[in-house]
């Protein structure tokens, strides 16, 4: 057995008035069980929580541990001003004119921290790929889930675009899609010769064959739920799980950011389907097609309709110059486990 970091702890002069500072810049509330004069505030994050604690001793030497911060959707020089704004101040600029490089600023009571690149600006400065992650598969399932939801209530057992299923069969499809990619991982040993001995079958004859259906008994709202329940299971696993960590897939034995390019690709793919059936607009982000294309799919075509590129790179779409996909599979392997030539 081991030891997992529960907080971590900063003393300060008003633990409730910093919280609320790193609240702002972590996008994360401060606990509800917290009010101002308190000598204790949480913050809880995705990840480990900060737990704030006011002292009658002040700051008076350099923190001998600071925080990295890399913002998500902003560009590291965004997000210094925002954190200035916040009530930040700048200690040190070590930002270099080729874009490398980082900030080091000081929260209210002086405690340093550094604002690095972000993913995506570190990506184009090493020409490397921008991974696919956790909070991609959540984006990608909320997302779905928003769009279906404006979908008529009658008509939830018509043909879902070209596939044989309803739409109801394709939403519990696709749930268990995120839920056995869930499962994959899920084993101290993941499996590397077989799937996760569950118990698949259909509900009908021609139907597909799952462990996961929705109780017709909870509506749309029900099975939208458990779409939800789905995703969430995935993108916890992909979270947590340790990037040496591979598993069995039909396609190949891969990594926990290929399970979750593939429930992502299953996510807008089907959802496609879903909205031909419902008769539904339904068009992702660019930049989530580009991203799972680049890790599943790296000899796709590099035309700028992304989203097009990964209809045609599934059999589902036409693309111009090209001929039409009847046969296809992703590369699940990871790019490191690639045969060397």
């Amino acid at each position: 057995m081991t030891s997992h970091v529960h907080h971590v702890t900063v003393d300060c002069a008003d633990a409730y008035e910093l919280a609320t500072f790193w609240a702002g810049v972590l996008g994360s509330p401060v606990s509800d069980e917290d009010s101002p004069g308190d000598p204790e505030a949480l913050v809880e994050t995705a990840d480990t929580a900060l737990l704030f604690i006011t002292v009658p001793e002040p700051k008076s030497t350099k923190n001998r541990v600071h925080f990295d911060i890399q913002p998500d959707d902003r560009t590291r020089d965004e997000e210094v001003e925002r954190l200035l704004a916040l009530g930040a101040t700048l200690v040190g600029d070590h930002r270099k004119p080729n874009g490398r490089g980082w900030a080091t600023l000081a929260d209210p009571e002086g405690n340093e921290f550094c604002v690095e690149c972000s993913a995506r600006e570190r990506a184009e400065l090493t020409g490397t790929r921008l991974p696919v992650t956790a909070a991609d598969v959540t984006s990608s399932v909320r997302l779905a889930v928003a769009a279906l939801r404006e979908a008529p209530a009658d008509n939830w057992h018509s043909p879902a675009g070209t596939l044989s299923w309803t739409c109801w069969e394709t939403v519990e499809h696709l749930s268990d899609d995120l839920f056995a990619y869930a499962a994959q991982l899920g084993p101290q040993s993941p499996p590397l010769d077989g799937e996760v001995p569950f118990h698949w079958s259909p509900r009908r004859e021609g139907g597909p064959s799952n462990a996961i259906f929705a109780d017709p008994a909870a509506g749309t709202a029900g099975l939208l739920q458990v779409l939800e329940a789905s995703g969430a299971m995935l993108a916890a696993m992909v979270a947590t799980t340790a990037p040496d960590v591979r598993s069995y897939h039909g396609f190949g034995i891969s990594d926990a950011e290929g399970f979750a390019a593939m429930g992502i690709v299953e996510t807008l793919v089907h959802t496609h389907d879903l909205a031909e059936g419902l008769g539904l607009d339904w068009t992702p982000p660019a930049e989530l097609c580009d991203r799972v294309l680049a890790r599943l799919f790296p000899d796709a075509p590099d035309d700028s309709d992304r989203w097009t590129v990964l209809l045609w790179s599934t059999g589902r779409a036409e693309l111009p110059g090209r001929a039409r996909v009847s046969s296809w599979k992703w590369h699940g392997a990871p790019p490191a486990d690639a045969p060397q030539s």
